[in-house]
């Protein structure tokens, strides 16, 4: 008797499930030796391999910021922000695996939200007139 009452909705869970798809913030940090060229570089390749699972609704470069510690003797890194929706998590741990093994990255971090934010800029370059 279950069986057949999952087997006749198992339809509609199916939709449900597909329709939702989950944004993500994904943060990564280059070494400070990196060239503009290098750095370009990273991000295409990252935007890739995100963009074959998913669909990236922003890209910000923020550039080289001071690190609170050293991380592998590194005081400074260059900052890249990623804003995306995906509907598979299996994408995001091929991002973070691609990442773990690259020389050129030093840290990484990924967040997943429910809602998120485009007109947010969390470092905004203020116009001077």
């Amino acid at each position: 008797m279950y069986k057949q009452i999952l087997n006749s909705i198992r339809p509609f869970l199916k939709v449900l499930y597909i329709g939702k798809m989950a944004f993500y913030e994904h943060t990564f940090i280059g070494k400070q030796d990196l060239s503009n060229k290098e750095v370009e570089n990273l991000i295409s390749k990252y935007s890739e391999l995100i963009n074959k699972t998913g669909k990236i609704l922003k890209t910000e470069k923020w550039g080289l910021l001071n690190l609170a510690t050293k991380i592998n003797k590194n005081k400074k890194g260059i900052f890249v922000h990623f804003k995306f929706e995906s509907e598979k998590e299996d994408s995001i741990k091929l991002v973070e695996e691609k990442l773990s093994i690259d020389n050129d990255i030093i840290r990484y971090l990924t967040v997943k939200y429910n809602k998120l934010d485009l007109n947010k800029e969390y470092f905004q370059v203020e116009k001077s007139e």
